[in-house]
């Protein structure tokens, strides 16, 4: 069965919630270590998380929740297109020069002129197009997985494909299913036995929010929203070195912003039912401030280390009554949920959408599709009626 098209999945223009996979051309190594070859990259994974922060300051994008692993990576993405409407048309063409800078003579001092932004700004058409793309999951994967591909081959001296053809994305269509996949995704280094325990999990959401929760603190990665005047510019072209220029790029991609919480790029864990509209981030670490569950973040990680203790039989345990209560609120069958996260590519790995069988159901119809592959398994998963 050929791959659906992503616009039957979702669109720039709607709010919606995927999840992500981008996957190591041939799944090799290429940000682990490599058994083959003897050589251990695992600092790649730096190299992705810092991108993806990055790119999360900029995109009208939230990162809902993240698993880089040695061959291949989990994101689950929320476009914001109702945030992008309330940038101003400055704000826009700033954001979009930070990442996509074009062919300028000065592209190598780091940061966009007034001239470029004012350029981008006066051009009413372009602006449009720009809006657009800044919502679109599309273009923030394009603006990761490049420039990762570029920096890999510059290092292993080499050309060709790094990652393995285009993302695979699938829909997120109610809580229910939304639960299962982050929480499938945070569990992937324990699956993987990679890890032991979620504090061991490095390159996980959930390892970022543990390590908030105990204060700590990273330098933001940021975009850095300033520009420098044309004048400036010229000055600095004609006075500078060759080598003075490289130097002041390379420090410009290496300029940091303040110290935040680990896990302060991240989407907040809980939905607040008194937050209406868009509810955009001010400070520039995040889109939003918008949550995306109806539990509490000390009661996601407790569900979450109890279901990852599962996978190991020394670890079992009863489901404490108070998370029983969240699944079963969910109409998932308290005894199938770790078989949900654990299996949850068996469920709804050719998928289109996960969630609750009825609306796996509603965005068949809706898709003019007779079923979703996994509808039928799925309903063992959730409680009839």
């Amino acid at each position: 069965m050929p791959r659906p098209k992503r616009s039957e999945i979702f669109t720039p223009n709607e709010v919606s919630i995927l999840h992500v996979v981008q996957r190591c051309v041939r799944r090799a190594y290429l940000s682990g270590f490599d058994e083959v070859t003897g050589k251990d990259f695992s600092y790649r994974k730096e190299w992705i998380r810092q991108r993806i922060e990055k790119l999360a300051s900029v995109f009208g994008v939230d990162v809902l929740s993240y698993a880089i692993m040695s061959n291949h990576l989990h994101v689950v993405l929320r476009n914001r297109p109702d945030v992008v409407e309330t940038w101003s048309d400055r704000q826009v063409a700033l954001r979009w020069l930070q990442i996509f800078p074009g062919k300028r003579i000065d592209e190598q001092l780091g940061d966009p002129t007034t001239s470029d932004v004012d350029r981008l700004v006066n051009d009413g058409l372009r602006m449009v197009t720009i809006r657009q793309r800044l919502s679109d999951i599309s273009w923030f994967m394009k603006a990761l997985s490049e420039p990762i591909a570029r920096m890999a081959n510059g290092q292993d001296q080499c050309t060709g494909a790094f990652w393995q053809g285009r993302f695979r994305a699938q829909r997120i269509i109610d809580e229910a299913g939304l639960l299962a996949c982050c929480m499938y995704v945070d569990l992937n280094p324990i699956r993987a036995a990679m890890a032991e325990s979620l504090d061991k999990s490095q390159y996980t959401s959930a390892y970022d929010r543990i390590e908030s929760l105990q204060g700590k603190e990273i330098e933001s990665s940021a975009a850095a929203m300033q520009t420098i005047n044309k004048e400036e510019a010229a000055t600095i072209l004609k006075t500078s070195t060759p080598e003075q220029l490289k130097q002041r790029r390379k420090a410009a991609a290496k300029r940091k912003g303040p110290k935040i919480p680990r896990d302060g790029w991240l989407a907040p864990m809980t939905l607040n039912p008194r937050s209406h509209g868009p509810v955009a981030h001010k400070q520039g670490f995040r889109a939003s401030d918008k949550g995306f569950l109806s539990i509490s973040l000390e009661d996601y990680l407790k569900l979450l280390d109890w279901t990852g203790r599962q996978g190991r039989p020394d670890k079992r345990g009863k489901i404490p009554a108070e998370q029983l209560a969240i699944i079963e609120r969910m109409g998932i069958e308290g005894g199938m949920w770790c078989d949900l996260v654990w299996s949850f590519k068996k469920y709804f790995g050719r998928s289109r959408g996960a969630g609750s069988p009825d609306r796996m159901h509603e965005m068949a119809v809706k898709g003019d599709l007779s079923f979703h592959p996994g509808q039928r398994r799925a309903r063992a998963c959730f409680a009839s009626g």
